[in-house]
């Protein structure tokens, strides 16, 4: 099953073309490249929400910390390793 997890930005390759505005996000320590195209006010240190390499919408800490506890009971974070 593929769904959108949260990540947390580590970092952001500003680009001119907000289209082209990616990131590095921490999903639980496991970094990816991730498009920042439909997000592109959000900022280093905030969570988005990710699903097939694109961040879709923001997301409060809090509730992106839920869902990891939730992910690691269930041992699915090493999904995310793939």
């Amino acid at each position: 099953m593929c769904l959108a997890i949260p990540g947390k930005i580590i970092s952001i390759n500003d680009n001119e073309d907000p289209i082209f505005k990616t990131s590095r996000v921490s999903f639980g320590g496991i970094v990816k490249e991730v498009s920042l195209a439909y997000v592109p006010d959000a900022q280093v240190g905030e969570y988005v929400i990710v699903h097939v390499g694109f961040a879709l919408n923001k997301v409060d800490e809090q509730e992106a910390l839920k869902v990891f506890e939730y992910l690691e009971e269930m041992g699915e974070m090493e999904e995310l390793e793939s």
